[in-house]
């Protein structure tokens, strides 16, 4: 015992108790909230979804829905359950067969934006749907109308004919951060107003062209959809939209469309019923490091373009295939995911600045913006048809002249086409018979004797870029001839 007391006084007396206090007490301590007033706050303008569809009515043979005839049967006779349709059990109306017969089709979940009735919820809950109806907490219950939906970012509005409503404030998705405490309320598997509670897991997750999703760990299952994702002051930053499942069932991700997103497209299904987007008739590729480098990028930035719509504005505005679009109208682009919707948020009829990058070197064009419900070119297939033969080179394959009608139909002036495969870094980065080089490095190629002399004074230490056409897109290969 004493052993103890004199360790105690020695650790006492060097300071050593004081400084891990002092250590601890450096640490600000963050506690769990209490989420129970925003709930009370928040439920009443969070509303359950269900929709109806018509279906074929069938002649009915008797039974309990969902369950076998047999076994309708076996519990008519063990158990004295009387089954509609069969001897002893209740009569049952037979639907006339010619008409269909309303159905309940699923349940979802939405909010309240407006008093006067206006609920934001999924397309996909909606969609196809007959009938909507439109629960409130107080079981009162409303046919809704759809005054819009757009299935690109999955975002439907409804009106219901009511006043005075409570209606959920509006938040900033811009200002989210990850890891700040998020709560869901909605109808999962029917169950209204159930809540779920966790935080923010990721920002700005790509799984579409048009929408940059928030991720979360809060629990959200089917019928959860639609629903708001509220922060703790009470605000709506998003709408629960989808799960990451192999099950169907919660996984621990899920995933919701931004508000500010949202309500940009919200408004013009308002207003128009319909949401309107620009395009400029481009197919976008992954940008990767090793592309970046080999074009003098140094990090991978902007939207590798692997094809342009014939005839379509960026083909008029001069934009090429394997440029890569630095900046749209003002807006740096990031990665190829950003432009689709930056060009989307342009109203169409309008000209844009677009910098490209091209050979080593920044190239300013104009482009015009058009509707993304106006007609596309079909893109047209290559012809692979050339047999031609020759030896395998520094790269790895073997090449003759194009057909001129593949080099139409590719819309190209020279290049070379790849006839055979060898042993090479081009064979390895993927390269096909039928596929045309068309540049390597800031070079374009016009012609079999041309791409030989290039390939002899090409550094084999270098990586350079090859650029490769193949049917509808051209390829960026990087490549080190040694």
């Amino acid at each position: 015992m004493k052993k103890y007391l004199i360790a105690l006084l020695v650790i006492v007396s060097f300071g050593q108790i004081p400084m891990v206090s002092s250590s601890f007490a450096q640490v600000s301590r963050v506690s769990v909230p209490d989420f129970a007033d925003l709930v009370e706050r928040a439920s009443p303008a969070v509303v359950n979804i269900r929709v109806t569809e018509k279906v074929a009515a069938q002649q009915s043979q008797g039974g309990i829905p969902g369950m076998p005839e047999d076994q309708a049967e076996f519990f008519r006779r063990f158990f004295g359950v009387p089954i509609p349709g069969l001897p002893g059990g209740p009569k049952q109306a037979q639907p006339n067969p010619g008409k269909p017969q309303e159905s309940d089709r699923g349940v979802g979940s939405g909010f309240i934006i407006d008093s006067n009735g206006l609920v934001l919820t999924n397309a996909h809950v909606v969609e196809g749907a007959n009938t909507i109806y439109v629960t409130l907490t107080d079981k009162r219950e409303f046919k809704a109308k759809l005054l819009g939906m757009d299935k690109r970012t999955d975002v439907a509005v409804l009106k219901i004919d009511a006043r005075d409503l409570p209606r959920l404030p509006l938040g900033d998705s811009s200002r989210v951060r990850v890891g700040e405490w998020v709560l869901a309320i909605g109808s999962p598997f029917g169950l209204e107003n159930t809540v779920t509670a966790g935080i923010v897991s990721a920002k700005s997750r790509d799984t579409g062209d048009y929408l940059p999703f928030i991720q979360t760990d809060v629990a959200v299952n089917p019928g959860n959809s639609g629903g708001p994702l509220i922060n703790t002051a009470g605000q709506v930053i998003g709408i629960n939209s989808q799960i990451f499942s192999r099950s169907g069932g919660y996984m621990g991700i899920s995933f919701a469309i931004p508000i500010d997103e949202a309500m940009r497209v919200a408004d013009q299904l308002r207003s128009n019923g319909k949401m309107t987007r620009g395009r400029i008739g481009v197919a976008l590729g992954e940008m990767t490091k090793e592309i970046a480098e080999s074009l003098g990028l140094g990090k991978p930035r902007g939207a590798y373009v692997r094809n342009v719509e014939p005839g379509g504005p960026a083909a008029a505005g001069g934009i090429e295939s394997g440029d890569v679009i630095l900046s749209f109208n003002g807006r740096d682009i990031a990665k190829s995911t950003d432009l689709p919707r930056t060009v989307g948020e342009t109203k169409p009829g309008t000209s844009a600045a677009v910098q490209v990058w091209r050979k080593g070197a920044s190239k300013d064009l104009m482009v015009s913006v058009i509707d993304m419900d106006a007609g596309q070119s079909p893109l047209k297939k290559a012809d692979s048809s050339n047999s031609g033969t020759g030896n395998v080179g520094t790269l790895g394959v073997a090449v003759a002249e194009p057909s001129d009608g593949k080099r139409r139909e590719l819309n190209i002036r020279g290049g070379v086409e790849v006839t055979g495969l060898g042993e090479g870094p081009l064979v390895r980065g993927g390269v096909r018979p039928g596929d045309v080089i068309i540049r390597i490095a800031d070079t374009d190629i016009t012609g079999v004797k041309q791409f030989e002399a290039l390939l002899k004074g090409l550094d084999v230490n270098k990586t350079v870029p090859v650029f490769v056409r193949r049917a509808d897109s051209t390829l960026i290969i990087p490549v080190k001839p040694k």
